[in-house]
């Protein structure tokens, strides 16, 4: 693999932990205010819609991380299986979509990215934007104070510590991120297979 694959490869490992943080948080608050919302709004017009279109969305959410984590991982991951829309009244719809159990499986495997995206967003910090700071240690020294391990970076032989320790937090950083990646890519697979068996 030659350095410009390996720096894309990088770079996409990158934008997936960040992306996987900012959906985990949408579908922890989208399953959290809309479940709320729905049940307790039930007794007026509005929270009978609300509850079955947030049922409903699982599919197409499940669907999103499918398609995101094979773009971002190249892990393959087999087709989301096909909804059938209920017939009937709407209270009827959204009784099934309440007694359907994949719905339930998937707003739990979905709301469970939110912890993900938690540990995504501070690999993000440890793995990647803390050696980079480290490597502009010499450049960013004069300007703001630095510390390192209770050491005080006030010189520039300090600073090329710092960028060496940096250079090494990069290479050790890059492949905890690649390990990183392939941890919820593999999530995403057992979600996925997990909602096609019921």
């Amino acid at each position: 693999m030659g350095i410009n694959q390996r720096i894309r490869k990088h770079l996409r490992n990158f934008v997936f932990l960040l992306l996987t943080f900012v959906t985990g948080l949408f579908y922890f608050c989208f399953y959290l205010v809309g479940i709320t919302l729905g049940v307790t709004m039930a007794i007026t017009i509005i929270g009978l819609p609300t509850l079955h279109y947030v049922l409903r969305s699982t599919h197409a959410f499940v669907q999103h991380e499918r398609i995101q984590t094979k773009i971002y991982t190249n892990i393959s991951i087999g087709p989301v299986p096909s909804r059938i829309r209920e017939e009937g009244s709407l209270w009827e719809q959204v009784k099934a979509e309440l007694l359907n159990e994949r719905n339930w499986q998937a707003i739990l495997w979905l709301m469970l990215r939110f912890v993900i995206g938690l540990v995504s967003i501070i690999c993000v910090a440890l793995f990647y934007v803390t050696p980079l700071i480290f490597l502009l240690a010499p450049a960013l020294y004069p300007f703001y104070n630095f510390s390192f391990f209770g050491m005080e970076i006030k010189t520039f032989g300090a600073s090329l510590l710092i960028m060496l320790a940096g250079a090494i937090l990069v290479w050790i950083g890059l492949y905890l991120g690649n390990g990183l990646v392939k941890m919820i890519g593999g999530h995403t697979r057992r979600m996925v297979k997990g909602l096609a068996r019921k």
